[in-house]
């Protein structure tokens, strides 16, 4: 917000005194100060040894010269908070110098006030002070030409030059010169912002990513430890509990090597292979897990792969698809009625789709706790596919209800978001 001031604004809101509704004029720079002063005492040393620039061809008294003198320091004042008043002022003053004995601080200055209004002035002030004072040194020379009728005039128009051109366009370099660097400055912070957004967003990004395996990696094997210890610690049957702990062991064994695989991915050097991602052809193996977890429960799983030959998803989009099948089946182990669950999967040559069916009626409650973020972590698996997902409950044919997710992934090249 602040670089969307103009220099002016920028030069006078430090300084600015505010009494009611009436604003003082701001305190000078201390830089101006110096220089005022600075130009106030040179010209005062040179007017007392005599060094004028018109002896004997100004008003009387002498003293007339250090009128214009103490005004043009005056003005140098405002150089820098008031820019346009302060060359309006040495303007005056360097009229009023023509009719004195003249003070070469006077002109001095005068110089200095030129370069100020054009380096702090207002935008305007960079076109239009640099073309006005062309102008005026051209018809101030033409003026002495016709006056003098001598070619000496034409050391009038160079003087004039001197005092005007010069500074003029001198800032105008300084100022484009500061402008250039203020961008460079700016674009470098911006650049240092986008990267550290950039950055933030990776995490972000990354930090998501993580939760989503490490739920997906786990949850499964812990809601079938759940639902087993909950059964053999309910049924006082000793067959049944060494089923349920034969199960529980499984689980821990098979919950264990997965999160060794990936810490192990997580804390990879690059000297070795990462473990290869699941896929597709691991969903027999899912779904045979899932049978001896929830064969306690009285579900029955089933797989319908209707897959044309041929075809292989990318990568990214056949890890999503198990992994969406895989929180389903565990969604499904804990929340389902028993009953059926149905898996289907199917491709053609645009969309890979993945869905899982399950009985859904009235439970007292889940067979195992869950923390609601299975669903979370598959809509944004499909959505960074850009992809479509919907879960909830469906009305079948005969009246009942069913539980269905459905996922479709695009297979195309180019699908997904970075």
């Amino acid at each position: 917000m602040g670089r969307a001031f103009t220099r002016d604004a920028e030069a006078r809101a430090p300084n600015a005194v505010f009494d009611g509704s009436v604003t003082a004029l701001p305190r000078p720079h201390r830089d101006d100060v110096l220089i005022a002063v600075a130009g106030l005492l040179g010209g005062l040393l040179l007017w007392s040894l005599g060094l004028d620039t018109r002896s004997g061809h100004g008003l009387e008294p002498r003293s007339l010269a250090l009128v214009p003198l103490a005004v043009m320091s005056g003005a140098e004042l405002l150089r820098r908070t008031r820019p346009n008043t302060a060359l309006a002022i040495g303007c005056v003053s360097m009229l009023a110098d023509q009719f004195t004995y003249g003070s070469v601080a006077t002109f001095a200055m005068f110089t200095d006030v030129v370069y100020a209004a054009v380096l702090y002035g207002k935008p305007a002030a960079v076109r239009r002070i640099p073309a006005v004072s062309v102008v005026a040194t051209a018809a101030v020379t033409v003026t002495a030409l016709v006056v003098f009728q001598d070619a000496q005039a034409i050391l009038v128009g160079l003087l004039f030059a001197v005092l005007t051109v010069a500074p003029a366009w001198t800032g105008v370099s300084v100022r484009t010169h500061r402008d250039a660097a203020e961008a460079a400055q700016l674009r470098a912070e911006q650049t240092a912002l986008l990267a550290e957004m950039d950055r933030t967003q990776a995490v972000t990004a990354e930090r998501a990513r993580m939760a989503r395996e490490l739920h997906d990696l786990v949850a499964g094997h812990l809601s079938a430890i759940a639902i087993h210890s909950t059964a053999a610690l309910s049924l006082d049957d000793p067959r049944t509990s060494r089923e349920a702990l034969g199960v529980i062991r499984e689980n821990s064994v098979e919950g264990l090597a997965e999160m060794r695989g990936l810490i192990g991915l997580l804390r990879d050097s690059g000297d070795e292979e990462p473990a290869p991602a699941p896929t597709l052809a691991g969903v027999d193996a899912l779904l045979d897990q899932s049978r001896t977890n929830g064969a306690a429960s009285g579900l029955e799983f089933t797989l319908e792969d209707t897959r044309e030959e041929g075809l292989e998803p990318p990568t990214p989009v056949e890890l999503a698809a198990y992994r969406i099948l895989q929180e389903s089946l565990t969604n499904a182990l804990k929340h389902a009625s028993p009953g059926r669950v149905a898996v289907t999967v199917a491709q053609d040559e645009r969309t890979l789709t993945v869905g899982v069916t399950s009985p859904y009626g009235d439970r007292p409650g889940p067979r195992a706790p869950g923390s609601g973020a299975g669903l979370v972590g598959m809509r944004e698996r499909v959505a960074l596919l850009d992809g479509q997902f919907a879960a909830g409950p469906v009305t079948t044919g005969d009246g009942g209800k069913v539980w269905q997710v459905r996922a479709r992934l695009p297979v195309e090249e180019g699908s997904g978001k970075a």
